[in-house]
């Protein structure tokens, strides 16, 4: 089975999720880079995906990095060089045999560019989408985790819950009739 590596184009998310608009329109573009890499974060460790995200130097001039965050790799690409064009790169690069690229953008041209080399193209609203899932999902096993330490201080043990149970729905039966 391939393994699956999805490479995000940064500041395209941000122009397209809501609270990051939010923040980017007062002016607050480090505050949503931050939220973004954080729910990517979330989202990268609980599907087991490693996660690239390119922001290109248009809006941080001078910054040309690589650096590891939250377990993602982010990349600042070189002034001049767009995120578009080092994301195409990348995609060519990395997509083999072994490896399946998938490209968040919602940019149509480099859409066609990564799905011509063998990638597959996911738009911001789509992996908006499935981050909002599995933070819907992560944070349903929190409950269950929270309620089985709540389940494991009782007294009672497993069968013994499920027969108070039994008892419950039919004197629950009874009582409307």
């Amino acid at each position: 089975m391939k393994e699956e590596l999805l490479i995000v184009d940064g500041y395209n998310m941000i122009g397209a999720w809501p609270e990051l608009v939010k923040l980017k329109n007062q002016d607050r573009l480090e505050d949503a880079r931050e939220g973004l890499l954080h729910r990517l974060s979330n989202y990268a460790k609980f599907e087991g995906l490693p996660v690239i995200v390119v922001f290109d130097a248009q809006f941080v001039p001078g910054v040309a990095q690589t650096y590891q965050k939250y377990q993602l790799e982010v990349i600042f690409t070189e002034e001049g060089e767009t995120a578009d064009s080092y994301i195409e790169r990348l995609a060519g690069e990395k997509n083999n045999r072994l490896t399946q690229v998938a490209v968040a953008t919602s940019d149509l041209a480099e859409q066609w560019v990564v799905f011509s080399q063998g990638a597959l193209r996911i738009s911001a609203n789509e992996l908006f989408k499935r981050v909002k899932k599995s933070e819907k999902e992560i944070h349903g096993e929190m409950e269950n985790v929270r309620y089985q330490n709540y389940r494991r201080n009782s007294p009672w043990n497993e069968s013994q819950l499920l027969e108070l149970e039994k008892i419950l729905r039919d004197v629950s039966q009874k009582k409307k009739k």
